[in-house]
């Protein structure tokens, strides 16, 4: 009995202290990594949009939008872009859970007519050498100039505008779907959006 009361103080004793090794390592990387989502973040804002010398992440607004799959209103930010205090591109993360693998986020950056400078993929788990290359420039590049208005937000393989992936189309068709509804959502509130600094102040956004 003595025995087996030792073994269990002692798997206790081991237990509590694995746990406690785990939380002070989660605790001691908790920070860089989001120092790490922050950067990675900002420079996918700086990489979509033209040259600026204003915060877009000080200057931004959020609104709330209709949810997709299940229905619930989410958030989605405007993140803009200014050069003398002029509006030069507004830009954007959106996130389709439509991909073959699950989530794609990505950045998208327009200018002051709501056309699409470019895109960056900011997080995917697609299938490596299939749809995985929607990270590619080849895939991206062709999102640029591109608007609600001069395009058929569908896959060619669709009768649509963009070129989708040999062998993978569920992955573009996801991309091609987040921009069209990020881009709908930034002509819905253009007003809103691209309102000049001083009276945006005014209105306390």
């Amino acid at each position: 009995m003595k025995e087996l009361s030792r073994l269990v103080v002692a798997l206790t004793l081991i237990a509590t202290s694995a746990a406690l090794i785990l939380a002070l390592a989660e605790n001691a990387t908790r920070a860089p990594i989001a120092e790490q989502q922050r950067l990675r973040h900002r420079n996918a804002i700086a990489a979509v949009l033209p040259p600026f010398d204003n915060d877009p992440v000080q200057d931004a607004i959020t609104l709330s939008e209709a949810g997709t799959g299940s229905g619930q209103p989410q958030a989605l930010t405007f993140y803009r872009a200014r050069r003398a205090g002029t509006l030069v591109g507004v830009a954007f993360n959106v996130t389709s859970p439509n991909g073959y693998s699950g989530d794609i986020t990505l950045t998208v950056g327009v200018d002051a007519q709501e056309r699409i400078i470019a895109i960056e993929i900011l997080s995917q788990a697609e299938t490596p050498r299939l749809g995985a290359r929607i990270t590619q420039d080849s895939f991206t590049d062709q999102f640029q100039h591109r608007g609600l208005d001069n395009t058929d937000w569908r896959v060619k393989k669709d009768g649509g505008d963009i070129d989708q992936l040999t062998g993978a189309t569920i992955s573009p068709r996801a991309v091609v779907s987040a921009v069209q509804r990020g881009l709908a959502s930034l002509h819905r509130h253009r007003e809103q959006i691209m309102t000049p600094r001083e009276i945006t102040h005014e209105l306390g956004n």
